[in-house]
């Protein structure tokens, strides 16, 4: 079933966001308030890092839940919203009945995998 009011596209994103914070509160150890997710519409990252939160995950998220994307645009306004607020950005999207994926550049991808090296 795809989202066919503007109403129920934004309860698919905000689904999405919220799995996401979820997820990222489980996985890093972090307190629930750390994390938020921003309103839907509000302008910057879609989800709010608090400073201890940024100092374990310094990733500016964007969030698309939507049948068709357009990778560049969304990368794009992944990269806008990350690099205002100082953040690595990171494009987390998916469809109806698919995986999740993550997108990063590939420079932040290998300065990640440096810095688990070098641990």
């Amino acid at each position: 079933m795809t989202a066919n009011t503007p109403k129920s596209r934004k309860a698919k994103g905000r689904a999405l966001q919220q799995q996401i914070r979820a997820d990222l509160i489980d996985h890093l150890g972090i307190h629930d308030l750390d994390i938020k997710s921003t309103a839907m519409g509000q302008s910057g990252c879609d989800l709010y890092l608090s400073p201890a939160a940024r100092a374990v995950f310094p990733y500016g998220i964007e969030a698309k839940n939507q049948e068709s994307l357009n990778v560049w645009s969304a990368l794009q306004q992944c990269q806008d919203n990350a690099e205002a607020e100082g953040l690595i950005p990171l494009l987390i999207f998916k469809r109806a009945r698919s995986p999740t994926y993550a997108v990063l550049r590939w420079e932040d991808l290998l300065q990640l995998l440096s810095s688990r090296g070098a641990s």
